[in-house]
């Protein structure tokens, strides 16, 4: 009898400590470095703001957790502020949009070695066994999207121009998914599609150029919503009425605005991928960390079509994005 009831005592010693472990583990605090590009221009502004409401947000809902917020204007700086992050701050999770994707990968695989959890955001590495989870805007529909409404405002039959982005895998999988449509419609035709770097002035200078040498055009997509606006403003001075339509991409506040007050006939339309991509990877990060689990190795956000029916849902007047 004795016997048993010291091995009972023995039992419920060993649970009591099992308890107090599981406890511990589930109070343990969460490090979450966050490593995003500078606020170089419209988009990767809202990258910055959107993780400064990830960061306020998530540490006022849980207290166990610290979110630091690092923005760097190049590659190097972001390789060297990813040491800070491990050495300094002493992270234990990081959510990182490479400025580039060869140069950040071996760093990125340092911290990982670390035994740092890693989730890569929008603009994956060159070596996918530098991270444990993926996070990006469907870039796919972000290219077919597009080529779809196109084809059904046309009728199937009409000359396009298009602005792509710079010289990168994303575009090319955006290119490829929009060329993909387009292939199936041969009344539809493709005049020319020439890199606008996502950006307004460049863009504009590109589109100058289709409209000199193009004398009908019925759409233009510019792969971006500031390419879409120089675009918007080279129509407006050579005084072109042909196009019908000239559809951007990612949902910039003001081009959503524009859908909802229905101000320039030649906007009817966008295709969503916002920079609170990056909300998203924080937050879902932060909660996995701090119930110890891990997130599927590629989380795709939906890339959707945003017409004058759902644009409010895509309206973000806060962004600077």
């Amino acid at each position: 009898m004795k016997s048993s009831l010291r091995k009972l005592a023995i039992g419920l010693s060993a649970l009591a400590a099992m308890g107090l472990s599981s406890a511990a583990l589930a109070q343990q605090k969460v490090t979450l470095g966050v490593s995003i590009p500078a606020a170089t221009h419209s988009f990767t502004a809202g990258v910055v703001w959107w993780s400064n409401q990830a960061k306020a947000e998530l540490e006022k809902a849980h207290p166990g957790l610290q979110v630091i917020v690092k923005t760097s204007s190049g590659a190097p700086e972001q390789a060297n502020q990813l040491q800070d992050l491990l050495t300094v701050n002493k992270i234990n999770a990081l959510v990182i949009m490479p400025f580039e994707s060869a140069s950040l990968t071996q760093p990125v695989a340092q911290v990982k070695k670390k035994g740092v959890y890693v989730t890569v955001v929008d603009r994956g590495l060159t070596d996918t066994s530098a991270q444990d989870a993926y996070v990006s805007g469907d870039n796919t529909a972000f290219g077919r999207l597009p080529a779809e409404y196109l084809v059904k405002k046309l009728d199937g039959k009409g000359n396009i121009v298009a602005l792509r982005g710079l010289a990168t895998t994303l575009d090319n999988e955006r290119m490829d998914a929009f060329k993909a449509v387009i292939d199936q419609h041969p009344g539809i035709k493709l005049l020319d599609a020439r890199y606008g770097n996502w950006n307004r002035d460049d863009a504009f200078k590109v589109m100058q150029d289709y409209l000199t040498r193009f004398k009908h055009i019925d759409a233009v997509w510019a792969a971006d919503d500031d390419m879409a606006f120089g675009v918007l403003r080279a129509i407006e001075q050579a005084k072109r009425s042909d196009i019908k339509e000239v559809f951007g991409g990612a949902g910039a506040k003001g081009m959503v605005k524009t859908i909802i007050d229905g101000s320039n006939p030649l906007i009817q339309a966008d295709v969503s991928y916002s920079p609170k991509f990056i909300y998203d990877a924080i937050k879902l990060t932060a909660e996995a960390r701090l119930k110890g689990e891990a997130l599927p190795e590629t989380t795709i956000i939906p890339s959707v079509l945003i017409t004058k029916e759902n644009a409010q849902d895509f309206y973000f007047p806060d962004s600077p994005f």
